[in-house]
């Protein structure tokens, strides 16, 4: 399984996500993707109640642990990892989470154009 270069949406080294829930397709703390993560869980989102219970409601349950697949469930304020598709889905709905764009990965551009995500980007500080 081959992982694709670490690239953020500007080019950049991909800076990790979250090691707390530990996140990313790989579970590495960075939202890396491969030809093998057919979901692209390429951006890095911070999560809110909503956003997480219109998921659910969808029939893509973040919310519950799975342990077997080493999955904590994401709780509000925590960041992850998320599928473009459905990052994309829930702007549809009213409910797209914020973005952080360095550790978002660049193929996420490949389902969801960079201005859009520029509109939901959260201010990073240092």
């Amino acid at each position: 399984m081959d992982m694709d270069e670490s690239l953020n949406v500007f080019g950049g080294p991909l800076v990790p996500c979250s090691t707390n829930p530990l996140t990313g397709f790989f579970r590495d703390g960075c939202c890396n993707t491969s030809d093998d993560d057919l979901g692209s869980h390429t951006v890095c989102v911070l999560a809110t109640e909503e956003f997480l219970e219109s998921q659910k409601q969808s029939g893509n349950d973040l919310i519950t642990p799975w342990p077997q697949y080493a999955f904590p469930g994401v709780n509000p304020g925590e960041r992850w990892c998320l599928c473009a598709s459905r990052w994309l889905e829930a702007y549809r709905n009213g409910v797209a989470p914020k973005v952080f764009l360095e550790s978002t990965h660049k193929r996420a551009l490949e389902i969801i154009p960079l201005e859009l995500l520029e509109r939901f980007a959260v201010e990073e500080i240092g």
